[in-house]
């Protein structure tokens, strides 16, 4: 049986923890689609092109690797891109209630699709792309959680609204 997982997130920005996830999913799913989330109900601090073309490019190395944005249902979207796995990180317990809220009505909407719950490495548990945003905007060194490119892009955002 051929299977897709497809990973959802705002990816505001993609983080070493998000990567870690992929790189595992990529090697347990026949495809995996990270799918990139316009979310209106969050502020980000990139654009959706942004967040998918550095998502696309840190994950360049991942033959199986497909990465979309979208603004629809995450069950529509799975629907659409063939996904029968629907894929959730867990970095602690805290995020387990919504997580598990979340799975129940995807499971309500659409029976077919499965929720699989990753935890990251270690090192990874403790990071998220909120943390990063606001280290990176005080000028803190967030090089060891983000891959280089992200990295820089956070160092030209934040250059950039300085001088706005």
């Amino acid at each position: 049986m051929s299977s897709t997982a497809i990973y959802p997130g705002t990816f505001d920005p993609i983080t070493n923890g998000h990567l870690d996830l992929i790189a595992r999913a990529s090697r347990l799913y026949h495809k995996v689609v990270v799918a990139v989330a316009v979310n209106r109900g969050k502020t980000p601090l990139f654009s959706l092109n942004e967040r998918v073309d550095m998502a696309k490019a840190v994950t360049s190395e991942f033959p199986n690797v497909l990465v979309i944005g979208f603004d629809n249902l995450l069950v529509e979207c799975a629907k659409q891109q063939g996904a029968n796995v629907i894929l959730r990180g867990l970095r602690a317990v805290s995020d387990f209630e919504y997580e598990f809220q979340l799975a129940g009505m995807n499971r309500r909407l659409a029976p077919e699709l499965e929720t699989v719950f990753l935890t990251p490495a270690e090192q990874y548990e403790f990071i998220s792309s909120s943390m990063i945003r606001e280290i990176a905007l005080l000028n803190g060194d967030v090089s060891c959680f983000v891959p280089d490119l992200v990295h820089q892009c956070l160092i030209n955002k934040f250059k950039s609204e300085q001088k706005s």
